[in-house]
């Protein structure tokens, strides 16, 4: 009995993360590219992946929200991401890998800071 129930709660907490973690090549293009800029409305500093998501005025004027998933934060935490390095409001452009579906969601390649600073990026690395 001690066995069944130790195995149904390791399943029980493995199988969601699982569940939520996907394959890049499924969701994402890795054959183009896509670069959005806009204000940030929310980040979610959760795993499996981290997501900023964004609003930004196309040239026709309407507003537009995009999400852009990141990576794992154990790897964004290794690379000086916390939960407070985006701000609500915070201009950003993120280039990344399209979705697939040819949804307004991306995979982030780097996020770039309006001052030009690259988040995560060793010291006085800016964007070319």
């Amino acid at each position: 009995m001690r066995n069944a129930l130790l195995t149904a709660a390791l399943l029980m907490w493995t199988v969601p993360e699982a569940a939520a973690h996907h394959s890049f090549a499924v969701f994402f293009d890795e054959t183009k590219s896509v670069s959005v800029s806009g204000s940030v409305t929310e980040f979610r500093f959760t795993n499996p992946h981290a997501i900023i998501e964004i609003t930004r005025k196309t040239p026709q004027g309407q507003i537009e929200t995009w999400r852009a998933e990141t990576n794992a934060v154990t790897l964004l935490r290794r690379r000086g991401w916390t939960a407070d390095s985006l701000k609500v409001g915070e201009m950003v452009t993120i280039d990344g890998w399209p979705s697939r579906d040819g949804s307004r969601y991306l995979r982030v390649r780097r996020v770039v800071r309006s001052d030009g600073t690259v988040l995560g990026a060793p010291p006085n690395q800016r964007a070319d």
